[in-house]
């Protein structure tokens, strides 16, 4: 068979044009062959010598038989590629997984494939100049040696090939491992379960810490370590909104935990306080919907999580803006007086009873001039200016509610009782805003 002809592992490829190889004398291609599998053990020990005196820290793997992987593999290349010189099998003779673990394992150790392929590269120059000496030893034509030299560069490709298959199977399972680690060191840190938000490090704080506390900090500490993530003393929780199913996940930088996996995706912002991290957070959210809750304790990340959730409700029922990731922090007012919805209605329902008898127009009118009254402090003009009416309208419906609530309006506590419920059906599109 031709050198030239010699497939990649996976490839057919031919040449259709005239080769040098094939006008060698078949039995002194067998001749060469032969010559150089003798040579292909001791070759092969020379190959893996010289590997190591030029990469010294390249780890030494056993097989099942304790011999190394690597002396294995370079020798199974070379007899596969002799044996296709005096045959025309399609396929060489050698394991593809030999060269598929080799990138796997330069994969798992951290290794780019560039060392791997240089290490290929070696070998082969090592093993053409031997088999250059075979060729001229039984004086195989210089053309059909440069036609020789060519296939064993393609056959490399070959190799190159299933290592890097390898070497992505590697990298993807490695990435796959991470973002299961991820998941899991979320899951415990925004659980319900709570060490003593006085320690940092979840640590021993004396004979008041108890053992179950300790234990937490303790696997949170290490599972923050399994995927390098250094704890943080505070952190905020985010919950996002996909802009569509397929999205690609935000670019969020180095050290937010990101879990894509959920319906909402959540995220833990280390040290969200920090110079130029929300900037960083604005940009790769750039497309994306959804709330971050306030800075809090790393051990009370729950909180956080739980404030998010709140707005991303009430992102989703219209009360608070969507088509942006918001800031807890940014919208409180909302957040205290919308979360308890039912608590938040019974004491309306007290508060604004003197409005029943009026009707709705009306009622709403009297309702946006107290909230007035009671945000300014002031008469009717400043009233009036708030409202964009004529004072004289403000005087008339400061004297209904007068003759509503009585004295009631000059309780301070019912004053702040009224206040408070009428903010919060402005904040639900039920009042005009001033």
């Amino acid at each position: 068979m031709a050198p030239r002809a010699v497939p990649s592992p996976g490839g057919q490829g031919t040449s259709s044009a005239r080769s040098a190889w094939r006008d060698v004398p078949p039995r002194q291609v067998r001749r060469f062959a032969a010559l150089a599998l003798e040579e292909v053990p001791a070759l092969a020990q020379d190959i893996l010598r010289e590997i190591r005196a030029e990469y010294p820290g390249l780890p030494v793997v056993l097989d099942d038989s304790g011999e190394p992987m690597a002396l294995v593999g370079i020798r199974r290349a070379l007899e596969g590629f002799v044996q296709q010189l005096a045959s025309h099998e399609g396929r060489p003779r050698y394991h593809l997984e030999v060269f598929q673990e080799f990138g796997r394992g330069e994969g798992l150790h951290g290794r780019s494939l560039d060392s791997l392929q240089a290490i290929y590269r070696l070998g082969v120059r090592l093993a053409w100049r031997r088999l250059a000496e075979i060729g001229q030893q039984i004086e195989i034509p210089p053309p059909a040696m440069y036609e020789l030299a060519e296939s064993g560069f393609e056959y490399l490709d070959g190799l190159v090939d299933q290592s890097v298959r390898g070497y992505a199977e590697a990298a993807a399972r490695e990435a796959g491992e991470r973002l299961r680690l991820q998941r899991k060191l979320m899951e415990l840190l925004l659980s319900e379960r709570r060490p003593d938000p006085g320690s940092a490090s979840f640590g021993d704080r004396g004979q008041g810490h108890s053992a179950k506390q300790g234990a937490f900090g303790s696997n949170l500490g290490e599972r923050a370590a399994r995927i390098g993530w250094q704890l943080p003393e505070r952190v905020a929780v985010g919950v996002l909104l996909r802009p569509a199913r397929e999205a690609v996940a935000p670019a969020v930088g180095e050290g937010v935990l990101l879990d894509m996996e959920a319906e909402q995706p959540r995220m833990v912002v280390p040290d969200p306080e920090a110079a130029g991290r929300p900037e960083l957070l604005r940009r790769a959210m750039t497309g994306w919907s959804g709330a971050i809750g306030p800075p809090v304790p790393l051990a009370d990340a729950a909180k956080s999580l739980r404030w998010a959730e709140a707005a991303v409700r009430l992102m989703e029922r219209g009360l608070l803006p969507a088509g942006e990731v918001l800031h807890c922090t940014e919208h409180t007012e909302a957040l205290v007086l919308l979360q308890p919805e039912e608590l938040i209605e019974d004491l309306a329902r007290r508060c604004l009873a003197p409005l029943d008898h009026c009707g709705p127009a009306h009622g709403r009118r009297l309702a946006e001039t107290l909230l007035a009254w009671l945000e300014t402090r002031g008469g009717a003009p400043e009233v009036a200016a708030r409202l964009g009416v004529h004072p004289q309208t403000v005087r008339y419906r400061l004297r209904q509610i007068r003759e509503l609530w009585g004295d009631e309006v000059d309780d301070p506590d019912r004053r702040f009782e009224l206040e408070l419920v009428l903010r919060a059906r402005r904040l639900r599109g039920q009042l005009g805003r001033a």
